[in-house]
């Protein structure tokens, strides 16, 4: 069965990017449809430019789609990944799902499968926390939460974070080592394969319910 899978994250300097590239890979493997999205950019010209490393990942990924909330009513299971802010996912992800009210409001997130994915500059710089904070986004929408865990040993190798994949970009790693983007793949595998066997089963979408009540 054809599942289909977006992926959708921001990236400033490119750890992030790396990460939601190996997910989409790892789902793709299922046979499941992937997109690849990006959300736009929220900073100033003037602050990118200040950091040649953002510059350059801006001016590589510009020719990757942007994510729209067609992409979101498109999807069977989704992805999303973010740096920490703080704790927190970036602002410019956090905009994107904002935008996801009407969708929400019809029952169309509810019952989706939904993983996620980080990157910190330290190793406890708030990848968990960021997790964490997406999953109450999750909480409201009724979407059904699909961590790593610890179901296969590539999770651990690459740091042991159940909540999902989570990258170190300063002086402890450099965001791209090969056990993290293979714990990536994994996760975007997981995903996939878990949204086949729900759809296998007849698994109903919250908006498909709706509209089977409206008709009863």
């Amino acid at each position: 069965m054809t599942v289909k899978v977006a992926v959708i994250y921001y990236s400033a300097t490119g750890a992030v990017h790396a990460l939601a590239e190996a997910v989409a890979a790892g789902a793709a493997s299922t046979g499941a449809e992937v997109r690849l999205r990006r959300v736009a950019e929220l900073a100033p010209d003037s602050a990118i430019d200040q950091n040649p490393q953002w510059r350059r990942h801006a001016d590589a990924t510009a020719s990757i789609a942007q994510a729209s909330v067609d992409d979101l009513a498109w999807a069977d299971a989704y992805a999303f990944g973010t740096p920490t802010r703080f704790g927190a996912p970036a602002a410019q992800l956090k905009q994107f799902i904002d935008q996801a009210g009407g969708l929400w409001r019809e029952g169309g997130l509810a019952d989706k499968p939904v993983t996620a994915f980080t990157s910190a500059f330290n190793r406890h710089g708030g990848n968990e926390a960021t997790i964490l904070s997406l999953g109450n986004v999750f909480y409201h929408w009724g979407a059904l939460i699909v961590p790593p865990g610890f179901t296969d040993p590539v999770v651990s190798a690459a740091g042991g974070n159940p909540y999902g994949t989570s990258s170190v970009t300063g002086p402890t790693g450099d965001g791209s080592d090969a056990a993290t983007l293979e714990a990536a793949a994994y996760q975007g595998r997981r995903l996939a394969e878990i949204t086949i066997r729900l759809l296998g089963n007849g698994r109903a979408t919250g908006a498909g319910r709706m509209a089977a009540a409206g008709t009863s």
